[in-house]
């Protein structure tokens, strides 16, 4: 059995395609910035509308300090492209269509049918500062990975 993914591991590395079409890759903000990456379930939901919304108002917050925030769900580039202009959602959006980088976090699916609702802080060096998980808790996930970032240099 393998271990699961924990806070002081190096985070799994991912390259996926954004709205636009061009790529991000984890490795993009190594050494530059710290990253939190969001995995939820599905574009234009209310509770991940909530989450999105709630990220895009602290957004300035991530900032100063020094992180970029990233949205990945198995939703179309189309659909991130319209569920971002519709929320101005200023941050990163990513595609993850076949799960894979869903996998590599072991984000696991609630109750068996709801893809899940985690969070992960990442330190400019790639290793995962903090976990987060909470499907009904959607406003939480940035209030924990602020307060995580306030420690980290």
């Amino acid at each position: 059995m393998t271990k699961l993914l924990a806070v002081g591991d190096t985070a799994p590395n991912f390259r996926l395609p954004t709205s636009n079409g061009s790529y991000v890759a984890l490795e993009d903000f190594l050494g530059k910035r710290n990253v939190v990456v969001y995995f939820y379930p599905r574009d234009f939901t209310q509770g991940c509308t909530a989450e999105a919304c709630s990220f895009r108002d602290s957004y300035e917050s991530f900032k100063e300090r020094g992180a970029e925030v990233i949205g990945i769900s198995s939703d179309s580039q189309n659909s991130h492209r319209d569920f971002a202009q519709q929320h101005h959602l200023p941050f990163i959006l990513l595609s993850d269509v076949d799960g894979s980088v869903r996998r590599a976090y072991e984000v696991k699916k609630t109750l068996g049918l709801f893809a899940g609702r985690v969070s992960f802080v990442i330190d400019k060096k790639g290793i995962i500062r903090h976990i987060f998980s909470s499907q009904t808790r959607v406003t939480a996930h940035v209030g924990e990975a602020l307060n995580i970032l306030k420690s980290i240099t």
